[in-house]
C-alpha cells in the first residue's frame, strides 16, 4: 500500500509542478529551433548563416505550452457556456 501511497504522491508532485510552470511561464521555446526563430544553415564554405524563419513558430522562437493551452480551451469552453442567459419561451395569448 505504500508503494501505491508513494507513486501517486510523486504523480501529484509532478502535475503540480507542471501546472504552477504553465502559470508563471505559459509560452515555452520551440522545439523545432530550439528558440530561435530560424533554421541555422552553412554556406558552401562551412560558415554557419541564418536561414529561413521558423514555419513552426511563426519566427518568435516561443510557442504555447500543450497543459496552458488546454487551460485556455477549458475557460473559453466555460466562459461561453456561462454568458448566455437562459432563455425562455414567449407566451403567447
Amino acid at each position: 500500500m505504500t508503494l501505491v501511497l508513494l507513486a501517486s504522491g510523486c504523480l501529484l508532485v509532478v502535475t503540480l509542478g507542471y501546472v504552477s510552470l504553465c502559470a508563471a511561464s505559459p509560452y515555452g521555446d520551440c522545439r523545432k529551433c530550439r528558440g530561435l526563430g530560424f533554421a541555422m544553415k552553412t554556406d558552401r564554405k562551412g560558415r554557419i548563416k541564418r536561414g529561413k524563419d521558423c514555419r513552426r513558430c511563426k519566427g518568435l522562437g516561443k510557442r504555447i505550452r500543450v497543459g496552458r493551452h488546454l487551460y485556455n480551451l477549458w475557460l473559453h469552453v466555460y466562459r461561453d457556456g456561462s454568458d448566455t442567459p437562459a432563455k425562455t419561451p414567449a407566451s403567447k395569448g
